[in-house]
């Protein structure tokens, strides 16, 4: 406590009351509230060296790990820039988005995102990682004065409001890769002649399937809606639009002189929920299996003369359509190119709605007519097509298990209704 001319109060009087009483126990009371809130998170100027005049900025990759919410599933990054000698820190995040924009919905749709770099201070960053119990850690990055000075300078430009917004795409151009890239530009693309023409073999199903996999209808609608073009194999380069695979990427990485990139490591906040998910293999034999046993099902009903039948089928029908028409939409509407010649329309496309008069005439216990059986042959017929084109694809779309699971459905539906209509 300092008075108007700066100097030390007495101990004695208003003064004393104040030194002996009630300081100490408002410093009670906010340590009490730091308790209650949690320790705050460290500092990411603890592990820096002694600052100099001339010092240049400390670099470093803060690796947010994934969340609970759909659009935290894939995890995240951004550029943390500490100033050593002000003990400032920027986190350069390139996720930001404004769903409030009146063409937000329709950009989103059409695969014409804008997310936007902004500057935001470190512990300000840190608030919703800590509130949903995401890890945190911080990469420091081994980079010499001009380095560390030249990816300071350009985030610093790109983060202006003129500079700020780019063209979003989920696997090609997204927070991760544009982390990636301001390092590899400090390095003078010394990042991608390391990484680049080597491969792990993953693609880029693979890793949306992995982590989307604790949220099913996600992993529903990536693993149906993705086409051919995500099961090309990444290499390192690609791999890292996963921020955990451009964290080991950094890790197995080396500077322009041939030491480590990165020079030590630092955890920012623990991670208190559901750890990353791992790859699971998919049995296709065993979908096989229930597209058997369901086509079973339908023969079986069928001869039964059961209503049953027509809700089932007009349910599959009206879903396979919609769903068809969608992959349809994405393929000759949309930007989102992961999505486009997918192999799943030999499956689920709009012919289905064609045959909804013969699931309604089921429903009411009549008889379908012939249109109906020759529809129901023809997207048979089409699911067989599909599964030739995956023998002999030179770009097979990893979908096996698919049409294991509706092939047989789709030939017990034809195989039910051609028996009502021998002709």
């Amino acid at each position: 406590m300092r008075d108007a001319k700066g100097s030390l109060p007495v101990a004695g009087g208003r003064a004393g009351f104040l030194k002996r009483w009630l300081l100490p126990g408002v410093l009670w009371l906010v340590s009490l509230g730091a308790l209650a809130q949690g320790a705050p998170a460290p500092s990411p100027m603890e592990a820096a060296p002694p600052a100099t005049a001339e010092a240049a900025p400390r670099v470093g990759i803060m690796v947010m790990q994934p969340g609970e919410i759909f659009w935290e599933r894939f995890g995240h990054d951004s550029v943390l820039v500490a100033d050593p000698r002000t003990g400032e820190a920027i986190s350069y995040n390139f996720g930001f988005f404004d769903p409030t924009e009146p063409d937000f919905i329709s950009r989103f749709v059409r695969g014409d995102m804008r997310y936007r770099l902004a500057a935001v201070p470190y512990t300000d960053d840190l608030i919703l990682y800590r509130e949903e119990g995401r890890g945190v850690s911080v990469q420091w990055l081994d980079l010499d004065a001009a380095q560390a000075r030249e990816i300071a300078t350009a985030l610093a430009e790109n983060a202006k409001p003129e500079n700020a917004f780019y063209r979003y795409d989920y696997f090609k151009d997204n927070c991760s890769t544009r982390v990636r890239d301001a390092v590899d530009h400090a390095l003078a693309g010394g990042l991608l002649k390391q990484v680049q023409g080597r491969s792990q073999g993953l693609t880029w199903r693979d890793e949306a399937l992995r982590l989307a996999s604790p949220a099913p209808w996600m992993w529903l609608g990536f693993d149906v809606g993705l086409g051919p073009a995500a099961d090309q194999p990444m290499t390192l380069w690609e791999q890292a639009f996963v921020p955990r695979r451009l964290s080991d990427i950094l890790l197995e990485a080396g500077n322009n002189s041939g030491q480590p990139l990165v020079r030590d490591r630092q955890d920012i906040l623990p991670h208190r929920i559901a750890p990353e998910p791992v790859a699971r293999a998919t049995r296709w034999w065993l979908w096989g299996l229930w597209g058997i046993a369901i086509a079973g099902v339908v023969a079986w009903a069928g001869k039964r003369g059961s209503r049953a039948l027509g809700v089932a089928l007009l349910t599959f029908w009206l879903v396979s359509g919609a769903i068809g028409a969608l992959m349809l939409f994405l393929w000759f509407g949309t930007a989102h190119v992961m999505g486009w010649a997918n192999h799943n329309l030999f499956l689920l496309n709009p012919l289905a709605w064609l045959a909804l008069p013969g699931a309604w005439a089921l429903l009411r216990g009549r008889t379908p007519g012939r249109w109906t059986a020759g529809i129901t042959l023809l997207m048979a017929l089409s699911a067989v097509a599909g599964l030739l084109l995956h023998w002999v694809s030179a770009q097979p779309q990893a979908n096996l298990h698919w049409i294991a699971l509706l092939l047989p459905l789709h030939a017990g539906a034809a195989w039910t209704l051609s028996l009502r209509n021998p002709r």
